[in-house]
């Protein structure tokens, strides 16, 4: 299980460095910012993901940004189910657009598509099986975001998972959608 996890953390690194310089290709067209300017944001999450087929599971969320411009960002996403029988990691290339209200507070809908492991032990002792599948993966949310102060803001994320994870030995479950509630912290220009 132990070599399982670190092959499939070998592979998803580069899949996030790759897609992390694909996106930074993309950002050297655009135009260059001012030396003074602050493009880099970070944001980080804790909540729950329901309709795994583990039932409702923990789920950390950390995200990168890159600003375009004031409203639109790009950068990487990941959410991390590391508890329970349920395994279950996700990369995506993501793209938020930043609604900016006059009452500090932010809209920021978003979408993406990256790759998704999920890896499920059932059972006890010899009767114990080990499943596991890697899916495409596609985020397609949206979080409230209260600007606390200039650069930090209050978050609330939901977020609805579109894949489609088949376990071998098969289960009767599906995995085809899940939903992830979030709270956090954005850190941004």
């Amino acid at each position: 299980m132990i070599s399982q996890i670190a092959t499939i953390t070998l592979q998803w690194t580069c899949t996030s460095s790759l897609l992390a310089l694909l996106v930074m290709g993309i950002v050297v067209d655009a135009p260059q910012a001012q030396a003074d300017d602050n493009r880099w944001g970070f944001g980080s999450d804790l909540g729950l993901t329901s309709g795994t087929v583990n039932g409702t599971v923990f789920t950390m969320a950390f995200s990168g940004d890159y600003y375009i411009n004031q409203n639109f960002s790009v950068g990487p996403m990941m959410q991390i189910s590391p508890t329970g029988d349920l395994f279950q990691i996700s990369f995506a290339g993501v793209s938020r657009y930043h609604f900016r209200l006059n009452n500090g507070i932010n809209l920021v809908p978003f979408t993406g598509i990256g790759l998704i492991h999920a890896d499920l032990d059932r059972g006890t002792g010899s009767g114990k099986i080990d499943r596991n599948d890697t899916s495409w993966y596609i985020p397609i949310g949206i979080s409230v975001e209260y600007q606390a102060v200039h650069n930090i803001a209050l978050s609330s994320t939901l977020i609805v998972n579109l894949h489609d994870i088949n376990f071998a030995p098969s289960l009767p479950e599906k995995d085809r959608t899940s939903v992830a509630l979030l709270f956090g912290f954005r850190f941004g220009p």
